[in-house]
């Protein structure tokens, strides 16, 4: 759609509103005569239309400012390619000619464009070579454009050279469950069995292992969801106890925030859980601590002594441990000279209270962490002007305390997983803007929080040998032996309000779809629920709401009873039970066991990690830093230092890139300080005005000068940035990059760049002795490259100088 296609179709509603039945009086009513119009339900629909029209006429203008920023969002990335398939028929053509085999899994859940993407590939050849695979029972993604229509349209373009197959044997569940997930789903009226003559789908129960099992799915009915949850989480912990793992259970509802209680449930019990959901770090406490930090910096650089209001909330943070009764005093010392001589602001007052010297031996002062968040934020406001914002926030996480507040915390991985999601966002934000300021990164963040424009991250909590905990929606695909489903109420599921806000559109551009079919999408998410179970099936509901209020089941419990013998068992949790379960949420949640949850991440951390030089120079210099740095990977910003030494590097790379290139002719002095100069440019973030220039000059003096030492001696017998990876020593996986190889027939000379000062690095290049038995840095970087090359398995080399 463009955006006068879209504004033409909202005159031609609007203009047709007065001609519709709806929106004319059938007889007198309120001063009204028979055949008047519905004036205000024509302007409540040019309102919208208007808001509509509003939001197009920006369309264009938002797509410039993207390409002008460089951001692409998923849907550009395929009308992209449409639009240069459709002007431009020799790419079309040659990528028509690269890919004779098309593969489409998952038809059902492609969207419009997807689907046109796979026709532009195909339809070159009358019959083409093309293999679509899908269910459409399981179409359960239309919020995100799917459209299940694609699988008949798809039959109707090839129906004359159509191969269908239908696989009926299942291999997962029971007969009973398939059973009874089948009479739901045949309600449904859009189905493919319906449209397509011969289709049948009557599936079987394969399993030779299963077919002997004959139990029927159970339906149970629940005073209130406190008592479901209650009850289900009894039932688990009797299945474990009869030895079934708690990976074989999986537990399935419609909304993450029933997941949520229900996971406290589990942990009250100490059951192991496992979960994934994304999370806004937006909202998440440590993250809004750090940014009413930043918001406070940058008011204060403002209006000095403007930010109190911030500081005080600031002062309370559980970083500093400061007595809230200090802080009291403190304000209430601002408050009463508010209005005299000697009126003051709280940062004032904090500063000189923290600095001045004892009136007597007996003159305590303020208490030390008082003093201490004094110091920090004093540092961090004259910090502003000369930090990079990486830098700057690495200052806030490491003298505000928060790394250490977050070491010490149970739930610690978690925590740094959040502060490396934002760290990484500031570094995206910076390299995307160099000239950023941190004014301007605060109105970024105000915006997404205002707009609900999250900042999101996929919360893993436990480990999939848990009890598996899911969204209806995060289940598809997986197989459990025991499935509960629950929450089967119609507030749940067909009746759940749904979200205001967004566009409406003229019913011309698309068709609204009706309650039926957000019924048949919501059904077959139900039958996706149901199909997870290979054997048991749970199903259950509440009658009565928190607030004791009625609560009817979903229709979808309805129509399994009237196909299907299921009446509802009636489950009563007895009171002693409750009072158990409600004693134990009052004690507080049962912590983690620490040590346990850093063996399982860390486990799994090491099971993927492949050794490189610089994670063994970290680990013999300090076990601890190879621990935070190469596994937890504390957040960390990329200094002056190391940007530096990456653009002398990628000038040097692209130098001897270039002279391969070229027959062996290295190119001018002057491209080869360009090239270093334009990835300076590119990574400006990481420096501060003055780091910048002084970086920028010294560098140009450096290189050309090296250029000029070394241009007539370097050998064009050489390989540039050279992965290598896949080589085991002992069991024990390695990889490196290695800057530069020099052949002479199978020998190689290993050449590494260093952009730091020479006095420092001499030391490093010595071998091991009585006082370093590791030798130093460099040196063991030399002989690790060689242990590399030596035992890459595709190479006949061997080094012999470095």
């Amino acid at each position: 759609f463009t955006a006068e296609f879209i504004k033409g179709k909202i005159d031609e509603y609007l203009a047709d509103l007065p001609n519709r039945p709806e929106y004319i009086y059938k007889r007198a009513y309120k001063g009204f005569k028979a055949g008047d119009l519905k004036q205000n339900d024509i302007d409540e629909q040019t309102e919208k239309m208007d808001k509509l029209r509003a939001a197009v006429d920006e369309f264009d203008r938002f797509q410039r400012l993207m390409r002008e920023r460089s951001r692409y969002d998923f849907d550009d990335m395929i009308n992209w390619v449409i639009k240069a398939f459709s002007e431009n028929e020799n790419l079309l053509r040659k990528y028509q000619e690269q890919f004779l085999y098309i593969l489409v899994d998952e038809y059902q859940d492609t969207s419009g464009t997807q689907n046109m993407l796979v026709k532009m590939l195909i339809n070159y050849w009358d019959i083409p070579n093309v293999f679509v695979v899908g269910d459409d029972d399981q179409s359960i993604y239309r919020f995100q454009g799917a459209n299940v229509g694609n699988m008949l349209n798809f039959v109707e373009d090839y129906s004359s050279d159509l191969q269908k197959v239908v696989l009926v044997n299942n291999y997962r569940s029971v007969q009973p469950i398939l059973d009874i997930s089948k009479t739901l789903i045949e309600r449904n009226k859009g189905r493919l069995i319906g449209k397509i003559p011969g289709l049948t789908k009557d599936l079987l129960s394969s399993n030779a292992k299963l077919q002997a099992l004959s139990h029927m799915p159970v339906i149970n009915e629940y005073h209130s969801p406190h008592d479901e949850m209650i009850d289900v989480t009894k039932q688990i912990e009797t299945l474990l106890e009869a030895g079934v793992e708690p990976g074989r259970i999986g537990v399935i509802y419609k909304e993450h925030q029933y997941g949520e209680s229900l996971t406290q449930y589990l942990k009250l019990r100490s059951i192991p859980v496992y979960s994934k959901r994304d999370i806004d770090i937006l909202a998440v406490p440590v993250i809004k601590k750090i940014l009413l930090i930043f918001e406070y910096l940058v008011s204060e650089h403002d209006t000095p002594y403007g930010g109190d209001e911030m500081l005080f909330e600031i002062l309370h943070f559980d970083w500093f441990k400061i007595a809230p009764i200090e802080i009291a005093k403190l304000t209430m010392i601002v408050a009463d000279n508010k209005f005299s001589e000697k009126r003051t602001s709280l940062r004032k007052l904090l500063y000189e209270r923290s600095t001045q010297p004892p009136v007597d031996l007996f003159d305590k002062g303020l208490p030390d962490n008082l003093k201490l968040a004094s110091r920090v934020m004093e540092d961090l406001i004259g910090a502003v002007p000369n930090l990079t914002i990486q830098s700057l926030l690495e200052k806030i996480l490491r003298e505000a305390l928060v790394l250490k507040t977050v070491m010490e915390d149970n739930d610690k991985i978690w925590l740094l997983q959040i502060l490396t999601t934002l760290f990484d966002f500031v570094k995206e934000e910076t390299k995307r803007n160099p000239q950023l300021d941190l004014e301007g990164l605060v109105q970024t963040f105000k915006l997404m929080v205002s707009e609900k424009i999250p900042l999101s991250l996929v919360k893993v909590s436990g480990s999939d040998k848990g009890v598996n905990l899911m969204t209806a929606h995060g289940s598809k695909g997986l197989e459990f032996m025991h499935v509960f489903v629950l929450g089967s109420n119609a507030s749940y599921w067909e009746k759940k309000r749904k979200p205001g806000g967004g566009y409406s559109f003229p019913d011309n551009l698309v068709t609204k779809p009706d309650a039926s079919e957000d019924n048949e999408e919501l059904r077959r998410l139900f039958y996706v629920a149901l199909t997870r179970a290979e054997q048991h099936l749970y199903i259950s509901y509440s009658k009565h709401n928190l607030k004791g209020g009625e609560l009817e089941p979903s229709m979808f419990i309805a129509e399994l009873q009237e196909a299907h013998e299921m009446t509802a068992i009636k489950k009563f949790v007895d009171p002693d039970t409750v009072v158990i379960f409600q004693s134990l949420a009052l004690t507080g949640e049962v912590k983690p066991e620490i040590a346990h949850i850093e063996k399982d991440f860390i486990n799994a951390v090491l099971d993927r990690f492949v050794m490189n030089v610089t994670a063994l120079n970290n680990y013999l210099k300090c076990p601890l830093e190879f621990y935070f740095k190469n596994l937890i990977r504390i957040p960390s910003p990329k200094n002056e230092n190391t940007e530096f030494g990456s653009a002398a590097h990628h000038a040097i790379q692209l130098l001897f890139e270039k002279m391969k290139e070229n027959n062996n002719r290295f190119g001018s002095r002057a491209e080869f300080v360009e090239d270093f100069q334009r990835y300076m440019h590119r990574h400006r973030e990481s420096f501060t005005r003055e780091q910048f220039a002084r970086r920028m000059e010294y560098g140009v003096e450096v290189l050309a000068n090296y250029y000029d030492k070394y241009i007539n001696t370097w050998s064009t017998s050489m390989m540039a940035e050279l992965n290598i990876k896949n080589v085991s020593i002992e069991n024990v996986p390695l990889k490196g990059k290695l800057d530069k190889l020099e052949f002479d027939g199978k020998s190689v000379n290993v050449v590494d760049y260093k952009t730091g000062d020479v006095a420092n690095a001499s030391k490093k290049l010595l071998g091991p002795s009585e006082k370093d038995p590791n030798g130093g840095d460099y040196w063991r970087q030399a002989v690790f490259y060689k242990i590399l090359v030596d035992n890459f398995s595709t190479k006949d080399w061997r080094v012999v100088s470095t």
